[in-house]
């Protein structure tokens, strides 16, 4: 079943693809053809530093931090894209992108130019000054003359690290339907948090008549009190209106040549700009969308995997999640005697593990993690090529890649003691990496 179908029986609204009036299948229910889709060209912006993820990016951008057991942030929005129709991706990247580009090279090749498909590398290379990339709505403009030569009708703007699963054929069809020069994804979220985000005020029908970053008052939504819009940092612009708008913002003096801070406030009053409500497939939960921009906010999300029903679910097979994927064997659990069984339980363990006479409890093992004999791991995060030493204690930890930790290590156990050798985050998890115990993966001298 292709992707458009998919779509028509998920009820996404859908038009004509001679004229933008809206059809229904079979059954009745609105759905949408591919032309919107077809016509749109998506902008991930990658080039973010995440310094508040601590050493997980010293020597990666953001998007490429390992999630979720065996993807990279950036392989949600990648697949969202590709799930929706929308296979013309362009990713701009900037700080520290070796491992963010060698992951895009590896697990996203797939798609086929020839039938107009691709994923596009857009580096920071000064192409139109000699600066690099100033703001989100800079690198847009930095790269106006390859948008230019793709001739797109709607560009989508996207962040790069977020997750989340989205139909952005559903959006675009809101845009279309509204006649709107700009419309931004929004969550809905309880006013007390919404603190925190850029907050839309929207009238009755959606129009954005205010936007207001981190305001101690968020306004509510008419007639839902208590719940305010907050914005994903999803953009969908009619192309031209795109232009004009980058370039008036280049224009300007003192822009910070940001989307949120400058572009979307500008637009307001002026244009028709409409906000578009991200919701849940039922009514019943909030919509899952999560900014991992923390270490606790990073260990939260890995470790909502480990429910029972996650909301986030890897195991939709109308909507899977495209990664690159190394070639190794199952995982594998050895001995089965007293004091020395291999064990695994509220876990998830990718393939190349191997857990020999020690016992996991409600963590997540990335590919080709180790635990040797007598270990006891606890809520913790493993990335790829961890190797844990026999007799090692270590609870509510992220270990990122490669580390080896020594027989008998204790993490996690005296807050004190991790602080001066780890950065342990507000809510007490411990990062570990090399770099913090003495293996440096990244030698410069």
């Amino acid at each position: 079943m292709g992707v458009e179908a998919a779509a028509c029986r998920r009820g996404a609204p859908t038009f004509r693809a001679s004229a933008m009036d809206p059809i229904s299948d079979s059954a009745g229910d609105k759905c949408y053809v591919s032309r919107l889709t077809r016509e749109t060209l998506a902008l991930i912006l990658a080039g973010g530093r995440g310094d508040r993820l601590q050493g997980l990016t010293r020597w990666r951008a953001k998007p490429a931090v390992p999630f979720g057991g065996k993807f990279r942030i950036i392989d949600f929005p990648l697949s969202n894209c590709v799930n929706s129709g929308v296979r013309k991706i362009g990713v701009l990247t900037q700080y520290k992108a070796h491992s963010l580009l060698r992951h895009l090279y590896r697990g996203w090749g797939f798609l086929r130019p020839e039938l107009g498909e691709f994923v596009e590398i857009l580096p920071a290379s000064q192409r139109i000054d000699n600066e690099w990339y100033a703001g989100t709505a800079d690198a847009v403009y930095q790269n106006i003359d390859i948008l230019r030569a793709h001739a797109p009708t709607y560009v989508l703007v996207l962040a790069g690290d977020h997750v989340y699963k989205m139909d952005y054929g559903q959006m675009l069809a809101f845009h279309a339907e509204r006649k709107a020069d700009m419309t931004i994804g929004c969550i809905e979220v309880p006013c007390a948090e919404a603190t925190a985000f850029g907050v839309m005020a929207v009238d009755e029908q959606l129009h954005i008549k205010e936007f207001a970053e981190k305001p101690a008052q968020p306004k509510s939504i008419p007639g839902r009190d208590g719940t305010a819009l907050a914005s994903m940092g999803i953009y969908v612009f009619n192309t031209q209106f795109l232009y004009e708008q980058l370039i008036k913002d280049r224009d300007t003096p003192g822009s910070s040549h940001d989307f949120g801070k400058d572009i979307i406030p500008a637009a307001i009053g002026r244009y028709r700009v409409v906000a578009h409500p991200f919701r849940s497939p039922t009514d019943e939960v909030t919509a899952y969308w999560r900014d991992v921009g923390t270490v606790d906010a990073y260990y939260r999300a890995n470790m909502e995997l480990l429910d029972v029903t996650p909301q986030l679910n890897l195991y939709d097979r109308n909507w899977p999640i495209w990664t690159y994927q190394e070639q190794v064997p199952p995982a594998k659990f050895v001995f089965n005697d007293d004091g020395r069984r291999g064990n695994a339980v509220d876990s998830m363990v990718s393939g190349g593990c191997i857990i020999s006479g020690a016992q996991v409890t409600r963590s997540l093992l990335f590919s080709n993690v180790r635990v040797e004999l007598g270990s006891d791991i606890r809520d913790c995060v493993l990335l790829p090529d961890v190797s844990i030493g026999a007799g090692c204690r270590i609870h509510r930890a992220v270990i990122d890649r490669g580390c080896v930790l020594a027989p008998g290590s204790a993490i996690g156990l005296d807050p004190d003691g991790d602080r001066r050798r780890f950065h342990v985050s507000p809510e007490g998890v411990v990062l570990v990496t090399p770099d913090a115990i003495g293996q440096p993966r990244h030698l410069v001298r």
